[in-house]
Parts: structure tokens; sequence; C-alpha cells
């Protein structure tokens, strides 16, 4: 049987447009799947190791701050011998249910690349193509960036978010006795959102080539960036201004890096207009 033709972008029906992203959809999922079954293996390693990492004082982090905290001449409240809180599961299929869910979630995690990929490859047909030569570090760039902000939800929001919460106490009468979901939770949340947080420039970048943004709006509202940007950073870290503070700076970085991206796209878009201008006059 012949292979069937690859349909061109401009003469598919809607309905083709919608079998097209059945399959990018499906690839996707099968590759989060795939991951998902690995994560699902590892458990020992996965559990053991990763997401109950940060529940133990010699967690890399604690070191880390400890060692700052000493270095500027602070004292040891950043310091931490003892995480006093145990975790339970309270349901029959609480382990088994919180398994399988990890393992979906670090299934799309790692998967994240080529679910981009994926997405890239539906939109891409309808693009030009000096538009798709200029776009082609997008998958990299926007995977490593999410990267990058698991990885910070991971080492900075989590432990301090686990160490503040897990210890807090309105009474000795009443000791912490953590739900298994309520402490996985908490770990996934402030993986997923400082990943998707770190993916600020690429959809600043994107908002600018379709016109919605400019440097001159972002320049005029950064005072009302900065308070969301504080208010975020109050809602996802301990009510302390230490760990704020060490959450709002990557993401006002974040946010006049996306300035400067913003500026770049509109410097690109203006010499485009001019040279195309000067070929029509020609």
């Amino acid at each position: 049987m012949a292979k069937k033709k690859k349909q061109n972008p401009d003469e598919m029906s809607f309905l083709d447009h919608l079998e097209e992203l059945r399959w990018h959809l499906i690839r996707a999922t099968l590759a989060v799947v795939i991951a998902g079954i690995v994560a699902f293996i590892a458990k020992e390693f996965i559990f053991d190791v990763v997401l109950l990492g940060p529940k133990q004082p010699e967690f890399i982090t604690y070191k880390v701050l400890c060692n700052v905290a000493q270095s500027i001449g602070l004292d040891e409240s950043f310091c931490y011998t003892e995480i006093p809180f145990s975790i339970q599961n309270r349901t029959m299929s609480g382990q088994f249910s919180i398994h399988m869910w990890t393992a979906i979630t670090a299934g799309f995690i790692i998967a994240f690349p080529y679910i981009l990929y994926e997405f890239w490859r539906f939109i891409s047909p309808a693009l030009h193509e000096k538009e798709r030569k200029a776009s082609k570090g997008f998958i990299f760039i926007a995977s490593i960036l999410f990267f990058i902000g698991v990885l910070f939800g991971y080492y900075v929001i989590s432990p301090l978010s686990i160490n503040f919460l897990g210890s807090y106490q309105v009474s000795k009468e009443v000791i912490n006795e953590i739900d298994l979901s309520s402490y996985m939770g908490l770990i996934r949340a402030s993986a997923l959102a400082s990943g998707v947080i770190f993916e600020l420039p690429i959809i600043i970048f994107l908002l600018t080539k379709i016109g919605l943004v400019t440097p001159e709006i972002l320049k005029q509202y950064r005072k009302f960036a900065l308070v969301g940007i504080l208010v975020v950073s109050a809602i996802i870290t301990p009510p302390d201004i230490a760990s704020q503070i060490i959450v709002a700076i990557p993401v006002l970085i974040l946010y006049e890096i996306s300035i400067f991206i913003s500026r770049m796209v509109l410097k690109k878009e203006r010499k485009k207009e001019i040279e195309e201008r000067s070929i029509t006059k020609n």
C-alpha cells in the first residue's frame, strides 16, 4: 500500500487540522507514558533519593544556606539539624495512587522536550521559511528554561517550604504528621509552577511576535510586575522575607531578560519592514 502523501497546510480543511493535531497529541502522550513507566520502575530512586531528599537535614540546599549564612555573619537559623515531622499514609490506595501520579508527573517533565517538538511540528508548516529558521532554537531554549525552573522549584522552593511548614507549630501539644499526598503535592506544585514561570522569556517572545507586547509596555508596568512577582513569591514560599527574596530575584532577572528579548524582536521586525519597503521601491 502506497504511503499517504502529506497534505499542504494551505489545502487542509479544519477536520484535517484536527486529525493532524490528534496524532501529535497521541505521540506526545505516548512519550509521557513511556517516560512515566521508566519513572514508575525506578521507584526507590525517585522516592527515597529525589522526593524524600528535601526532608533530610543533610540535603544540599540546607548545607549551602548554612554555609552562606555563616560566611556573612548571620546566626545559625539557616542551619538545620532536624526537620521534625513524619510522613504517613492514611488511605488504602494512597501509596499506589501517589506512585502513579508521581510517575506521570516525572514522565511529563522528562518528555517535555519531545512534547515541545510535537507542538513545533504542528505549527511549523504555517510559518514562513525565515520564521522557521529564526525559531530553530525554540525547543532547546524552552526546554532548558523549563528544566532550570523545575530544578529551582526542587532545590530552592521545596526545601524552604518543607522546612518552614514541617517545623511550624501553633502549640507544642500539636505534632506534625504530614500526609503523603500533601508532601508530594507540595514538591510537585513547586517544581511544575517554577518550570512554567521560567518560560516567561519564551512567552514574552511569542507575545511580542504577535504584537500584544512591546518593551515600552513591559517597562511601563515594571512596578506592577514587581508587586506581582513579590505576591507570587509570597504564595509559593514560606512567609519569611529571606525565602521570598531568594525566589523573587531570579524571577525579576527573567523579567528584565524578557524586556531585552522583546526589544530585540521588535528591532528585527522593524529592520525586516525597512528591507521589504526598499525592495518594493526598487
